[in-house]
C-alpha cells in the first residue's frame, strides 16, 4: 500500500504552540526577558540551536522571573514553543537574539509611549507590528505565501469577509491560482451558488495527495488499515483507528439502511477527537436518549444521503472525513490568526466581520494591485527595522489618495488630513457606542462588577477580551459606566489612559504606564470647570492601603499642581473599601501637597472620594447622572464628621435616598 503523504492545505500566522492571552504584553514580556537572558555574561556566547541545555537554562530563565510557572516535563521543548511565534514574525532570530525589529518594539515597551505617530492613526507598536505582517510568509508545501497581503487583497477586492469565509476560506489561499479560485468561490457564495463544504471540498480534493489517497479508498476493501492510511494523519496514522468502526457503521446504516445503527454511529463518534464536528453533522440532536427512541428521526441531510451503493459511500465517507479534519484545523488556526492580525489595529472584528478600518481601508486599495505581487515572495527585510517602502515601493503613503477614496466613500468634500482625521474619530464614536449597546449594557456592567469582586476573571475574560489583564479591563470598565453617568458627553477614548484595539477594546502592555482616567468637564450650572481623576483598584486589604494610599495622593496632588485648577479632584473605585484607605483620604482635605522638585509649589488639600462597586451599582440601578453626583460628593467632602462614620452616612445613605 502506497505511504501517502500529509500536505498543508493553508497557512497561519504564528504556531499554536503560541497561542497566549494578553497577546502584546506577553511579547512584549518575552522581548525583554530575551534582552536580559542574552545580556548574562555565561549566555552570551552560547548558541540556540540545538542546545538543549541552553533552551533548558531560559526556560529556568523564564520561571525564575515568574514568567512561566511549575517544573515542565521538557523545559528545551517548552522555551522553544514559548519563543517560536516571535520568530515567525521576525521579531527575533532563529538564534532567539532580538532583531532590530524586536529591538524597536521592546524600546516602545519601555518607553511607555505607544501614541500614533503616523498617517494611518495607529499606535506605534501596532505599527511595527502592521511592517512585520506584511513581511511575514509561510512554507506551504514548498511555495512561499504572505498571508497578512493575502488578507488585504481579500478585503480589498471582497470589502468584507464574514467570519466563517475569514476562518475557512482564506487560509486556503496559498498560491495565486488557488486564491484567484477562492476570491470567486466567496462571492458565487455570496449568490447562494455554492457552500463553504463545498469549496473545502473542492480545495482538498485540488491536491494530489487527497486524489490519491481517494483511489486508494475506492480501488480496495476497506480495512482499519486503509482507513488509517487515506486518513493521513500527520502525527501519526494510528490516530485514524476509531474512524473503522464509524465507516462500518454508517454503511450500514446508509447504504444497507439498517437505523439500528443510529446509536452505534452516535457512539462511535465520541471516539474521534473532532467527534463534535460528526455529530453536529449527522444529527439534529445532542442527545442519546432522542436517538436511541427514534433512530430514524434525527439525521441531518448530507452527503450521506445520496450513496446507495459502496461507490457513493466511499466518496461521501471520504469527502466528509476531511472536510471536517479540515474545518477542525481551519477553526484551530482562526483564534491564533486573529492575535496577530489585531495586533496591526487595522482589521476591524466587529457583527461577524472582517474588514479594514477607514483610514487603511483607502490606504490599502490604493496599492493592493503592486503589493499583491510580492504575496508569494520571500521578504529578505522580515527582521529589519525598515520603513515601509523598503517592504514594497507601493507602500508610499500618499495623503491626497486617502483623502479622495474618503470622499468617494462617504460623498463628502474634505480637503485635508485633519478632516480625514476628524472624520475617523466621529465614526470611531459611532462604534464605541454601538459597542457599548451590545456589549456594555446596564445590566450587563452590574454582571461585570459582580466578576471583579469574586475574581471570577474567565467570565471578564470571555464578556470582554482576553488580550488585556484584568485591572485593565477594570479601568476600561469603569471608563465606560462613568461615560453613561456623564451622559455619554465628552472625550472618553482620549480620557482612559489604557491602549485599544482596533476595536476598541482594551489591551495590556508590559510596561503598564499611565492607566487613569482623566475625566474633563467644562462648566454648567451644576459644577465649576474641572477634571475628575478616577483611580481603581482590585486589591484588598493590607494590599490596598500600601499600594494606593500614596499613589492616589501623588497623582492628584501632581495633577492639581500641574493644572492650576483647584476644583479637580478623585473619585477611588473598589470592589472592597479598607476603613484605614478612607480615613487617609478623608484626612488629605487638610493636608499640603509639596512639589518634591520644588517646595513653593504646593496645594493645601485635596478632595478624595473613595467609593466600593456596591455603590457604584446603586448608582448604575439608579441612574444617576454626574450633574447630581458632584453635588453629592461636594457635600460629603465638606462634612466634618470621622471617617468610620462618613462613607455610610454622607455617600452611602444619600445615594440610596
Amino acid at each position: 500500500m502506497p505511504n501517502i503523504p500529509y500536505k498543508s492545505f493553508c497557512w497561519g500566522l504564528g504556531t499554536t504552540s503560541f497561542r497566549t492571552k494578553n497577546f502584546n504584553k506577553t511579547v512584549e514580556e518575552q522581548l525583554s526577558l530575551l534582552d536580559e537572558f542574552w545580556q548574562i555574561e555565561d549566555n552570551a556566547n552560547r548558541s540556540w540551536a540545538g542546545n538543549n541545555d541552553l533552551q533548558a537554562d531560559y526556560y529556568d530563565f523564564m520561571l525564575a522571573k515568574g514568567f512561566v510557572r511549575g517544573e515542565a516535563n521538557n523545559k528545551p521543548k517548552d522555551a522553544r514553543e514559548k519563543t517560536s511565534g516571535l520568530v515567525d514574525i521576525g521579531l527575533i532570530s532563529d538564534n532567539r537574539k532580538l532583531t532590530e525589529a524586536g529591538q524597536a518594539l521592546l524600546e516602545i515597551s519601555r518607553s511607555g509611549s505607544f501614541n500614533s505617530d503616523n498617517v494611518l492613526q495607529i499606535d506605534r507598536d501596532s505599527y511595527i507590528y502592521l511592517k512585520q505582517l506584511l513581511k511575514t510568509y509561510n512554507k506551504v508545501n514548498g511555495s512561499t505565501v504572505r498571508p497578512f497581503i493575502i488578507l488585504l487583497n481579500a478585503l480589498s477586492k471582497l470589502q468584507y469577509l464574514s467570519l466563517d469565509e475569514y476562518t475557512y476560506l482564506l487560509p486556503l489561499c496559498t498560491d495565486n491560482k488557488n486564491t484567484e479560485t477562492i476570491i470567486k468561490n466567496i462571492r458565487a457564495l455570496r449568490e447562494g451558488q455554492t457552500t463553504i463544504d463545498d469549496i473545502i471540498i473542492e480545495r482538498l480534493l485540488s491536491m494530489d495527495n487527497y486524489q490519491q489517497a481517494l483511489d486508494v479508498l475506492i480501488q480496495n476493501d476497506v480495512t482499519e488499515s486503509i482507513i488509517c492510511d487515506i486518513g493521513m494523519n500527520r502525527k501519526s496514522r494510528n490516530y485514524d483507528k476509531p474512524y473503522y468502526p464509524l465507516y462500518i457503521h454508517l454503511y450500514d446504516l446508509f447504504v444497507n439502511g439498517n437505523f439500528d445503527c443510529a446509536l452505534k454511529v452516535f457512539e462511535d463518534t465520541k471516539n474521534i477527537k473532532i467527534g463534535r464536528l460528526w455529530r453536529n453533522y449527522l444529527f439534529d440532536t445532542i442527545s442519546k436518549a432522542q436517538i436511541e427512541r427514534e433512530p430514524n428521526a434525527h439525521f441531518n441531510q448530507t452527503l450521506f444521503n445520496e450513496a446507495h451503493n459502496e461507490a457513493d459511500f466511499k466518496n461521501a465517507f471520504f469527502k466528509v472525513m476531511h472536510l471536517l479534519k479540515a474545518k477542525a484545523t481551519l477553526s484551530d488556526y482562526l483564534d491564533l490568526n486573529r492575535r496577530y492580525i489585531k495586533t496591526s489595529e487595522i482589521i476591524l472584528f466587529e457583527d461577524n466581520q472582517v474588514k479594514l478600518d477607514i483610514i487603511p481601508k483607502h490606504f490599502v486599495n490604493s496599492v493592493i494591485d503592486e503589493l499583491y505581487c510580492s504575496a508569494f515572495d520571500e521578504c529578505d527585510a522580515l527582521f529589519s527595522d525598515c520603513d515601509m517602502e523598503d517592504i514594497n515601493p507601493a507602500l508610499s503613503i500618499n495623503e491626497n489618495v486617502i483623502i479622495k477614496g474618503i470622499n468617494e466613500e462617504f460623498g463628502i468634500n474634505i480637503t485635508t488630513i485633519g478632516d480625514v482625521y476628524r472624520l475617523v474619530k466621529e465614526k470611531r464614536y459611532q462604534r464605541f457606542h454601538q459597542l457599548i449597546d451590545d456589549k456594555f449594557t446596564d445590566e450587563k456592567l452590574l454582571t461585570l462588577l459582580n466578576h471583579f469582586e469574586n475574581r471570577d476573571d474567565n467570565e471578564i475574560h470571555r464578556m470582554v477580551t482576553d488580550n488585556a489583564d484584568i485591572p485593565t479591563i477594570f479601568e476600561y470598565v469603569l471608563g465606560i459606566i462613568w461615560y453613561k453617568v456623564s451622559e455619554m458627553h465628552g472625550d472618553i477614548l482620549s480620557y482612559m489612559k489604557l491602549s485599544r484595539d482596533a476595536d476598541l477594546l482594551p489591551i495590556t502592555h508590559a510596561g503598564g504606564g499611565e492607566a487613569d482616567l482623566v475625566y474633563e468637564y467644562t462648566a454648567t450650572v451644576d459644577y465649576p470647570e474641572h477634571n475628575l481623576l478616577i483611580e481603581a483598584t482590585l486589591a484588598s486589604d493590607t494590599n490596598q492601603r500600601r499600594m494606593e494610599m500614596e499613589p492616589v495622593s501623588r497623582h492628584l496632588g501632581r495633577h492639581l499642581i500641574r493644572t492650576g485648577n483647584k476644583n479637580s479632584y478623585c473619585v477611588f473605585i473598589t470592589p472592597y473599601l479598607d476603613i484605614n484607605v478612607i480615613s487617609d483620604f478623608r484626612s488629605r482635605k487638610n493636608t499640603p501637597y509639596y512639589d518634591t522638585q520644588d517646595t513653593t509649589q504646593f496645594v493645601e488639600g485635596m478632595k478624595i472620594i473613595p467609593l466600593n462597586t456596591d455603590t457604584l451599582k446603586i448608582i448604575i440601578n439608579g441612574h444617576f447622572l454626574y450633574r447630581n453626583l458632584y453635588g453629592l460628593f461636594e457635600t460629603a467632602y465638606q462634612s466634618a464628621v470621622p471617617p468610620h462614620e462618613w462613607y455610610e452616612n454622607y455617600i452611602n445613605r444619600t445615594i440610596n435616598a
